[in-house]
């Protein structure tokens, strides 16, 4: 008699993994949404996936709202092209919430749409439509999109075609895409401020060092998202142009799915506020070192706790920087603060950005292929730089244990 085939091993469930997302704020009046482009209006807001899956649910947010958004009717779709509002039309399906083509997110709140059950593939271009009938109480936003997103009266969520839309280059009410991934895929989250945020990169083209660190991944078969939760002048301890990135770290990277590490580069704009706006003695220049390494600390510890491993990156020189026009003690404490990163054993793993972009002649400055021109953000060249500096070995081990 032969003995029974084995029965084959149970494939583990997939997950939800996001696989974009954008940290969310109170845009101030420059980057606010006129009413007339809420009230009976829409928008195509085009995402670029990292991860792709059978399945995707879209996260809409009222985080920073001061009552109940209401949000009228939505769809996605497969975008035409970067930079273009038309959509792939045999692609377009309605967008729903427990079924409903409208729904009511709480003040405070964000909401999972139903999952969708169309396939995406790794870095394609989602284009997710809103209808609102009215402009919420408080906005919230992200301004630093880097991406065109469309305008049109009326409910125009299923229409393909949006040849007469205007546009704006921010997000509204939009935090999150998910798919549905194999049980290995996981995320990693970038957070940090405007050289994590992508400052200076051409509009559509998804430039960012995350999304050269996403495709990256990709050649590597190394199934992990990335998702870019940078902010454009956002500092760690205090409200910059957004909330303090110690105050966001729950919503930014410990809520979203399946996260498996976070990337931490913050740090720049502390050091540059304080000394540009004072007072900046070398009291308060102390004080300051220890609150950003008692923060660190805090950062990694709650990130343990939720099983996610850390990853922190040492700050890029910007001595050359005429916006803060920093001294001999901001590099000071830049340096102290970077070998603190490298030698504390805070993290599990740490990206040295500031040894990838520094001039060997002048340390204190960005080398200059690597500088955008303004002595602080990196050029397309510094981008993809700071993206091979991740190390990706690093990206592979697990850490703590979920709660």
């Amino acid at each position: 008699m032969h003995a029974a085939a084995a029965a084959p091993a149970p494939q583990p469930a997939p997950h939800w993994v996001t696989s974009w997302g954008a940290a969310q704020q109170i845009p101030d009046t420059a980057n606010e949404l006129a009413a007339e482009n809420w009230r009976d209006a829409s928008l195509r807001q085009i995402v670029h996936l990292s991860l792709g899956g059978k399945q995707f649910r879209v996260r809409v947010s009222n985080a920073y709202g001061t009552a109940p958004l209401m949000l009228d009717g939505a769809s996605v779709a497969l975008a035409q092209a970067p930079g273009q509002a038309g959509v792939q039309a045999p692609t377009l399906r309605p967008l729903t919430f427990d079924g409903r083509a409208s729904v009511m997110i709480p003040a405070g709140a964000e909401y999972y749409s139903d999952a969708v059950a169309m396939e995406v593939k790794p870095a394609a271009d989602l284009a997710i439509s809103l209808y609102f009938k009215a402009e919420p109480a408080r906005q919230t936003s992200h301004n630093g999109a880097r991406t065109h997103t469309f305008l049109a009266k009326g409910n125009r969520v299923m229409d393909a075609s949006w040849a007469d839309a205007g546009s704006v280059t921010r997000w509204y009410a939009l935090s999150d895409v998910d798919v549905l991934a194999p049980r290995d895929a996981g995320a990693l989250v970038a957070i940090g401020d405007s050289i994590t945020d992508g400052y200076g990169i051409p509009p559509d083209t998804n430039t960012r060092w995350t999304d050269v660190l996403a495709a990256r991944l990709r050649d590597n078969k190394q199934p992990l998202a990335v998702v870019n939760a940078g902010i454009g002048g956002g500092r760690l301890l205090r409200e910059g142009l957004g909330t303090p990135l110690i105050a966001r770290f729950d919503r930014d990277v410990l809520s979203r799915s399946g996260v498996t590490h976070a990337l931490v580069l913050i740090g720049v704009n502390d050091f540059g506020v304080q000394h540009r706006n004072g007072p900046d003695t070398p009291a308060d220049r102390q004080q300051l070192l220890a609150d950003l390494k008692l923060a660190h600390r805090q950062l990694a510890e709650r990130a343990h706790a939720h099983g996610i491993c850390v990853i922190g990156g040492t700050i890029t020189p910007y001595s050359g920087s005429d916006y803060y026009h920093p001294d001999a003690g901001n590099e000071s404490d830049r340096l102290e603060l970077n070998q603190w990163m490298r030698t504390s054993g805070v993290f599990d793993a740490v990206a040295d950005f500031d040894a990838a972009l520094r001039d060997p002649a002048q340390p204190s400055r960005l080398k200059k292929v690597y500088d955008s021109g303004d002595g602080l953000h990196p050029s397309l060249a510094g981008y993809r730089a700071l993206a091979d500096t991740v190390p990706l070995a690093a990206l592979r081990q697990q850490c703590g244990s979920k709660k």
